[in-house]
């Protein structure tokens, strides 16, 4: 089904949400349309957040808003659905649009099998309507269940339309780039360098991917790494975690704008902690690359003065390689907390591999080297 019929079918005319490669087709057609315009299309910190906004537009104009999202941002729209929108408490109608990663009979990660069995039972658990698009469902099926979701609408209560793999296309392309020099995959590659044996714990993606293949050339061992293959947004607080509890040696944290700004909750908590032994870098393209590219809000931030104003004591910020190898040895000496933003380019090698080990496996070999240390 074209993306667009289902916009025009649902009626809206804000959307807010954080992009998903499964909702591409939407995502597209949105930048396109709109861009980043927050009358009409606001792309958020994580699904939480659009949740609220999305309540603030309905409250300001009387209007159904749509929120649309991976299915891994069910977990962070649980509080806001349950103690804001739903009926018994303010009755805030709004439209989900889930991309249904895990489904049940379709391979995909590890992060998304379970996350997959319970998209739909969560939605009803919280007490949203649910429609599955697929690639046979009908503009004529969309529409009339669309009328029955406005009755429900109605009622101060919510719907979800869950797409499947492929469901929705758009022929349009948009190209995400920036104006930075250094590929995130070179400064995986300097990291390691200057980590030497250190554990490094890497967020969700394409990060976690390029440090698997970058000890796959190096002929090294993974058990170095964690690989948070999913969580988005809570690499730094694992990090932390482990830093806590093995003092006497350095710990790395391989972070995302994204990701940093998903749960930036957790620097604040960082900094107040301060453990000397933690590496807090940060690889900021600002954009949702490892989803298809749509942009964070991360190019207009200052990340550094909000790590000073955290509490973390020692900070930078580079764009270049001799920049960071500089930094990155003089993080691998220093005995306090340390922030490192890295200006990163936008794209990656389009035979870049996934882990040919299992999350089990990665979590095993991780424990077992900290034993050691």
């Amino acid at each position: 089904m074209n993306v667009q019929k289902l916009i025009e079918i649902i009626g809206s005319d804000f959307y807010t949400g954080v992009p998903d490669s499964q909702l591409k087709a939407l995502c597209n057609y949105m930048m396109n349309t709109y861009g980043i315009d927050p009358k009409h299309h606001v792309i958020a910190a994580n699904e939480g957040n659009c949740v609220a906004l999305a309540a603030g537009y309905h409250l300001a104009t009387g209007k159904i808003p749509v929120v649309y999202m991976q299915n891994s941002g069910e977990g962070n729209i649980v509080n806001p659905v349950a103690s804001l929108l739903n009926d018994k408490v303010y009755a805030i109608p709004m439209v989900f649009i889930i991309g249904w990663r895990g489904e049940p009979g379709i391979h995909d990660e590890p992060q998304h099998i379970y996350q997959g069995e319970i998209t739909i039972k969560l939605l009803d658990d919280l007490g949203i309507a649910s429609f599955i698009i697929g690639k046979e469902t009908t503009e004529q099926e969309l529409a009339d269940t669309m009328e029955k979701f406005r009755d429900i609408l109605a009622q101060g209560k919510n719907v979800a339309f869950v797409v499947r793999k492929g469901a929705l296309s758009y022929d349009e392309k948009v190209k995400y780039a920036n104006e930075n020099k250094m590929s995130r995959e070179e400064i995986i590659q300097h990291i390691v360098k200057f980590s030497g044996e250190d554990p490094i714990v890497s967020t969700t993606g394409k990060a976690s991917r390029e440090l698997f293949e970058t000890r796959v050339a190096n002929g090294q061992d993974h058990k170095y790494d964690f690989l948070t293959v999913g969580s988005m947004g809570h690499a730094s607080t694992i990090a932390l975690g482990v830093a806590i509890n093995k003092p006497n040696q350095k710990i790395w944290c391989i972070d995302g704008d994204g990701a940093a700004l998903m749960h930036m909750g957790a620097m604040p908590v960082i900094g107040a902690t301060a453990p000397q032994n933690l590496v807090h870098i940060v690889i900021n393209n600002s954009a949702h690359e490892t989803v298809g590219g749509m942009p964070t809000v991360a190019k207009s931030m200052d990340l550094v003065a909000i790590a000073k104003a955290c509490g973390y004591p020692q900070t930078a910020c580079v764009d270049n390689f001799e920049d960071l190898d500089k930094i990155l040895a003089t993080a691998k000496k220093a005995n306090s907390l340390f922030f490192i933003e890295i200006k990163c380019s936008i794209g990656a090698r389009d035979d870049l591999g996934r882990p040919t080990t299992t999350a089990l496996e990665n979590k095993i070999a991780f424990m077992n080297h900290l034993k050691t240390i």
